[in-house]
């Protein structure tokens, strides 16, 4: 059922609230105020974002256990130390090599750019109607140094980049929920899409295309600039809950004509 602009602006204002982050690998990333390693966390938080989300949190709960100050951390790594840090690690796709070459990449960029964020803004130009070129560039940085294929997707193929999108918005978008702390306009950003999204997004009469890719993710996003052309992503979070959480039912969501009613939240 297809929605207007007051469905969508009561959606945010209902449902974008700090009380509802959990469970998401966002929840991470207020434990970092500078956002020299805010910006760190956020990429190995989106990155591993992939899997179920009980998975996820536990996998980054291990890791942010060893990488506790992201930008010292990555800065004074060496391949030993590495090594020796994440002896055995395996989580679904990615192994103990992928994530090494990973911090690696990270660590390159860092000392070449200074920071995550000057890296990907040196792929902007100023006529880019999205993020998309800068975060091809960005992508291909960081694949320049390793094999970190299951971590970051090769861009030359077409597909939505949901995880680094979803990186984007947590470090660009500033609010309630997302930190943000980079310097980039929000009207640039992509949603994040993966299928949950995309289901969402066409019963909701978004787009009316088949396939979850960046032509996809593009037309979802003219769709929501109709109705916040400065910050179009601004309702990913809010829609993307229901059918996340167990007390935010998906079919809430696509089947009212009003939001559903407040939830009473179980993760404070």
């Amino acid at each position: 059922m297809k929605k207007d602009k007051a469905f969508f602006d009561a959606l945010y204002r209902r449902y974008n609230r700090p009380a509802l982050v959990s469970p998401d690998p966002l929840e991470f990333l207020h434990r970092w105020t500078d956002v020299r390693d805010r910006e760190i966390a956020a990429l190995i938080g989106a990155c591993f974002a992939y899997g179920n989300v009980k998975a996820i949190t536990k996998n980054l709960n291990s890791l942010f256990a060893v990488i506790f100050s992201p930008r010292a951390y990555v800065l004074s790594a060496t391949p030993v130390r590495l090594k020796k840090d994440f002896a055995g690690f395996k989580y679904r796709f990615t192994t103990q090599e992928q994530l090494c070459a990973f911090l690696l990449a990270i660590q390159q960029i860092l000392k070449e750019y200074g920071s995550l964020e000057a890296c990907f803004i040196q792929g902007l130009s100023p006529q880019d109607e999205s993020v998309c070129r800068a975060l091809a560039h960005f992508a291909q940085c960081l694949r320049a140094h390793g094999n970190v294929r299951s971590l970051v997707p090769d861009p030359a193929k077409g597909s939505a980049l949901k995880r680094l999108n979803l990186f984007l918005r947590w470090m660009v978008r500033q609010d309630e929920v997302d930190p943000g702390g980079w310097n980039v306009a929000p009207k640039l950003l992509v949603v994040p899409l993966d299928v949950h999204m995309h289901r969402c997004a066409r019963a909701l009469e978004l787009t009316r295309r088949n396939a979850a890719d960046m032509k996809t993710a593009l037309d979802i996003t003219r769709s929501l600039a109709r109705f916040c052309p400065e910050d179009p992503v601004k309702y990913d979070f809010c829609i993307t809950r229901f059918g996340i959480r167990p007390d935010m039912d998906e079919e809430e969501l696509i089947q009212s004509k009003k939001p559903a009613r407040k939830p009473t939240p179980r993760h404070q």
